[in-house]
């Protein structure tokens, strides 16, 4: 059976299995277990029926343990194994292991709020953080992920993205170009959304003297107050200049950073492979959750 104990004198093992080094594995966890207590309290404070047993009543758990715990729910975001799959390694059935699944990825993203790891959701508290980014050199992007064909036919053409030949869903990305970690999401939407319209529904307040980094989606996207730079784009038949092609290349230097971003959240299967959970609002869920843990890593690196 997968555990903590059989992998924790293995650090490349653990980090293939959860997508942390043991370091940020061992950051990680005190604000799991932090984290467990807290819900737990507000789930036993909004109990309407009477308690049949006392807290801690009955069997032990087969995850009995925090660490195993957090390594069963890292293991299921790093991997995405289907469910009977996850339940086969930790020694569980699968009706066990979907309800571990979604007991713990609450847990898994309080704890990651609580180490100030997760990006900001709401334009007003994005604001101040943004304030706090050294230099205020921002980059915009949009990420889509795939999903499962929808049967409803209005929900495919919805979902249908263009861009990808699939049915995806999107989110706005907002990364500090310096120190490359993700400040802001968006909310998850239906892949066939504009980007442009994307980036104005969120209302971003930005930080006035801030510099923007974007794409050629963006265009027309020209907040008041903050200096942007996008490549430009080809004009109909005419070739760019050399000159407009080496101002384009620089452009592109310098947002990969939003790329490398994206891409370390996107070691966590769960948001790379076809989405497969039809639990409501799960997919938006394990998105941020998932930036929270690309920025863990990012805190870990920068502080050895």
């Amino acid at each position: 059976m997968l555990s903590y104990t059989k992998v924790v004198a293995h650090a490349t093992i653990l980090q293939q299995l959860t997508g942390l080094s043991l370091t940020a594995f061992a950051e990680l966890l005190p604000a799991f277990v932090r984290a467990e207590i807290t819900l737990g309290q507000q789930q036993e404070q909004q109990r309407t029926a009477p308690r049949q047993r006392k807290p801690g009543g009955g069997r032990t758990p087969r995850l009995s343990r925090p660490e195993d715990r957090l390594l069963f729910i890292l293991f299921y975001f790093k991997v995405y194994p289907l469910q009977v799959v996850q339940g086969f390694f930790c020694g569980l059935s699968q009706p066990q292991a979907n309800d571990w699944i979604r007991r713990l990825t609450p847990i898994l993203n309080l704890a990651l709020g609580v180490e100030q790891h997760l990006p900001e959701r709401k334009p007003a508290k994005l604001a101040q953080v943004l304030r706090q980014c050294e230099g205020l050199e921002f980059i915009i992007d949009t990420t889509e992920r795939p999903i499962q064909r929808p049967k409803d036919k209005e929900r495919q053409e919805k979902f249908y993205s263009g861009k990808k030949k699939r049915h995806t869903v999107k989110n706005l990305v907002l990364v500090d170009k310096r120190t490359k970690r993700i400040k802001g999401v968006g909310r998850t939407r239906e892949g066939k959304a504009n980007d442009k319209r994307v980036a104005d529904e969120e209302d971003i307040r930005w930080p006035k003297g801030s510099t923007l980094w974007k794409d050629t989606g963006f265009q027309g996207y020209e907040p008041p107050g903050v200096q942007t730079h996008q490549p430009k784009k080809k004009p109909p038949k005419r070739d760019l200049t050399e000159e407009e092609q080496r101002s384009n290349h620089g452009i592109s230097k310098e947002r990969v950073g939003v790329e490398h971003a994206i891409g370390g959240a996107k070691v966590f299967h769960i948001i790379r492979d076809v989405y497969r959970n039809h639990w409501s609002n799960y997919e938006d869920l394990i998105f941020v959750t998932a930036c929270g843990l690309h920025n863990l890593r990012c805190a870990v690196r920068q502080s050895a």
